[in-house]
């Protein structure tokens, strides 16, 4: 097949290398121009994608993925184009912000030709593959599936750092418009990927129709909602079981030795282009989910509570006080700030009149301060600190490293316990001393 992808970031730029190595002809289409470079380049344009370097090279020293910023060059005589365009939601409002994705739509309609099949894989609110990206192709090209232009959504259900290993681990989830479509989908996505054996699961791993473009969607704003309320849960054990003596890790691990319960871990924030944003994509169809909504509020409030914590330890207020966030990428070993809580917290601690510096090995002091922080390194000397990302690095950390620290708050529980001296550590949730 001649394939197109449009939008070569950190879920795009894998895809299209996984279609390429399934013996497929690949195009990459970005808006940005140095990213369609590097690509051509044989580079990632990114870091910290497992195997990416190697099999990216390979496709293009071998002519099965090359990268363009023409949509003209890209969409025309394709037998597929997949979009992985990202979907904003408002910042204020929490209302999904479309411009990205109509712009990258609307460029594929006008370019378009008869017997495409286009697949959406950015998750959307429930309705929108039919409801707005099927009449806005139609309009602009002209053509419906009368023509052989047939739409299906297909959420991508990998995480950045193993997106070549997961799509192979996880049934893809497919809903088209149609009956002919979704045979097209099926055949798509059945000849460029493969999939692991799954014992554990009901029926064989691979490719799962779910009837409708309506319930792929679905499907896909569920399950991360589902990690968002949950997550909000264990965050509200977290806070009783700080105030009430307990260590609510040892709960959790408890509670999940019985089958039917599977809490989360707690932590000061919840980050990331997934778990935070597409709640808001769910709540977009179904604003009366009480339930999303405080689960939303308590997360949110998460970095607030952490900064409280940190106060009390201190027993008095921050103003004046130099404190190290450590970390800034929301997740341990991945480079990446979408979301992440260090923004709110640095926006607090200045709030409270502290001076807040940010250490994070994956960033040099360079990016940090793109980032609009002033960075820190271990070893300088600093009033109090709080663990915000989970960095293996962070698991020796002790005294010696943030020299006068009076107070640690470990927002992850990622520290050891041994190591503190005469600073006082404390871990979110964990009231139990």
């Amino acid at each position: 097949m001649n394939i197109t992808v449009v939008a070569l970031g950190k879920i795009g730029l894998p895809l299209a290398v996984q279609y390429a190595r399934a013996g497929h002809s690949v195009t990459g289409v970005d808006v940005n121009a140095r990213c369609v470079e590097l690509v051509k380049a044989g580079a990632p344009p990114f870091p910290g994608e497992a195997h990416l370097d190697e099999y990216l090279s390979e496709a293009v020293e071998q002519g099965t993925l090359i990268a363009t910023t023409d949509y003209e060059v890209a969409i025309p005589d394709a037998d597929a184009v997949v979009l992985v365009v990202p979907l904003l939601v408002d910042e204020v409002t929490g209302a999904p912000d479309f411009d990205w994705m109509d712009a990258a739509v609307e460029s594929l309609a006008r370019n378009i030709t008869p017997n495409t099949l286009v697949l959406f894989e950015t998750t959307l609110p429930v309705g929108t593959t039919r409801n707005r990206w099927k009449p806005m192709i139609e309009s602009l090209s002209g053509l419906t599936e009368a023509d052989g232009v047939h739409l299906a959504f297909s959420p991508e259900r990998v995480l950045t750092g193993r997106v070549f290993s997961d799509l192979r681990r996880y049934p893809k989830l497919i809903g088209a418009l149609s009956a002919a479509g979704a045979a097209l989908t099926r055949e798509f996505y059945e000849a460029v990927l493969q999939f692991d054996e799954r014992p554990d699961l009901e029926r064989a791993n691979g490719v799962w129709d779910l009837g409708s473009a309506e319930a792929a969607e679905m499907a896909k704003l569920a399950e991360t909602t589902y990690r968002d309320v949950n997550i909000a849960l264990a965050n509200q054990f977290a806070l009783y079981a700080q105030n009430v003596g307990v260590d609510v890790y040892s709960v959790i691990e408890a509670s999940n030795s019985q089958p039917y319960s599977h809490i989360h871990r707690p932590g000061v924030a919840v980050g990331g282009h997934c778990i935070p944003v597409y709640p808001k994509l769910y709540l977009s169809g179904d604003p009366d989910a009480s339930v999303v909504h405080v689960a939303r509020q308590a997360n949110e409030a998460m970095p607030t509570h952490t900064v409280d914590l940190l106060e009390a330890a201190i027993d008095g207020d921050l103003a004046g006080m130099r404190i190290a966030v450590l970390g800034a990428a929301y997740r341990g070993g991945v480079k990446e700030t979408a979301v992440s809580g260090v923004f709110e917290l640095v926006r607090i601690l200045r709030e409270r009149g502290a001076q807040p510096v940010v250490n994070d090995p994956m960033y040099s002091t360079e990016e940090l301060a793109a980032l609009g922080f002033t960075d820190y390194e271990l070893g300088e000397a600093i009033d109090a600190a709080i663990v915000h990302t989970d960095h293996v690095e962070y698991a020796s950390l002790g005294a010696s490293d943030l020299p006068g620290a009076r107070v640690v708050v470990d927002g992850r529980r990622v520290t050891k316990p041994e190591g503190w001296g005469a600073t006082k550590r404390i871990v979110l949730g964990d009231g139990s001393r």
